[in-house]
């Protein structure tokens, strides 16, 4: 076999192995001190702002059958970061997310499809009193167990939604075009535990 062949079998190989790569069941305490859900805006058309909300929780649990397979979301809104005080203030106001009347949001599934390599996680996100349906695409990266007596899986999600249909609709025009763009784009990274199984 050709150094080229045997490359590529490998290759294959290793691609095979993860494909056929199963998310193990049970209940999972999302880990928020080794998650986050961040966020991305275009800014005056030509560049864009990041953000994250700090304060959050929720669970994943993985069904045998993946499609019954359930996860949720906790955000506190009020910790949202965009590494600008001033901006901070001026996104919790009624301007933008309203905390004061709106402290959280929340993503709850209604149906996931897919394999563990490949998933589309579709459900409700309810934000600032409204609630839309929003499909991410997540990437299961794996599991381990760490030295606290926890198994740990995780996850990449991404996904787009409109400000507009949340009720988030301040801006202001300048000669390029809105200082705020309506497409927002979501990047979380999820690590979740549960207690390991001795008996298993």
């Amino acid at each position: 076999m050709t150094k080229l062949m045997t490359t590529a079998f490998v290759t294959l190989m290793s691609v095979s192995a993860f494909a056929g790569k199963t998310i193990p069941a049970g209940s999972y305490t999302i880990d928020s001190a080794h998650s986050k859900i961040g966020f991305e805006v275009p800014h005056l058309v030509i560049a864009t702002v990041e953000g994250r909300f700090k304060k959050f929780d929720g669970a994943i649990t993985i069904d045998p059958k993946l499609e019954k397979s359930k996860a949720n979301l906790n955000i506190d809104v009020t910790s949202i970061d965009t590494d600008n005080a001033d901006r901070d203030t001026h996104l919790k106001s009624p301007d933008f997310f309203d905390t004061a009347k709106n402290p959280k949001m929340s993503f709850v599934t209604k149906k996931i499809v897919g394999s563990a390599d490949n998933l589309k996680l579709v459900g409700d996100l309810t934000l600032k009193g409204k609630t839309k349906e929003v499909t991410l695409d997540v990437k299961y990266l794996g599991d381990v167990n760490d030295p606290f007596g926890n198994h740990k899986i995780a996850f990449t999600a991404t996904g787009k939604i409109n400000r507009q249909d949340f009720g988030l609709t301040w801006s202001k025009a300048v000669e390029a075009g809105p200082v705020v763009g309506d497409e927002i784009t979501l990047t979380i990274k999820v690590e979740a535990n549960k207690p390991i199984d001795k008996k298993g």
